[in-house]
């Protein structure tokens, strides 16, 4: 993710990838997923560019860029953490590999921590119901994770 010291003009960069998908409407969901990488999250401020930039009314982009759990709409640490919360993974032992995660971290789901470097949250599935428990952090996933990992699995990130 970037850092506040060296944040890039995100008016420009929204612009750039929307000349790159050539303003289509049917490319939205490419755009702000391009975007959202490049800057870490959509601010309103971007939101209100590609409105201008594509005609798009801005309720309509906010509706989709809150709609996808892979957009963010507000600043995320270095780190994301997704955690599946669904059943089969909390019966596979999640809600341990859960309570070691959160107490590890210092963090409540939704919370980005004080450095910047870790954002936790919740998914309802991560599409790999038969390995659980399991988190994805960034785009790593990681399965059949045990408390006893997670201080290694974190570790891996500093």
């Amino acid at each position: 993710m970037v850092r506040e010291s060296n944040k890039p003009d995100s008016a420009k960069v929204a612009r750039e990838v929307i000349k790159e998908y050539h303003a289509k409407q049917d490319e939205l969901i490419p755009i702000l997923l391009k975007i959202n990488k490049k800057l870490g999250y959509i601010s309103s401020e971007v939101l209100d560019q590609i409105s201008k930039t594509m005609r798009i009314p801005k309720s309509r982009l906010q509706g989709v860029a809150s709609f996808y759990s892979m957009l963010y709409t507000s600043k995320m640490g270095d780190h994301v953490i997704k955690f599946c919360e669904s059943a089969p993974c909390h019966v596979e032992g999640g809600k341990a590999v859960w309570d070691t995660l959160q107490k590890t971290l210092g963090l409540s789901p939704g919370e980005t921590s004080e450095d910047g470097k870790w954002t936790l949250l919740t998914t309802s599935c991560l599409g790999l119901c038969a390995e659980g428990p399991v988190m994805m952090i960034d785009e790593d996933i990681y399965e059949n994770i045990t408390p006893n990992q997670i201080s290694k699995i974190l570790g891996k990130y500093s």
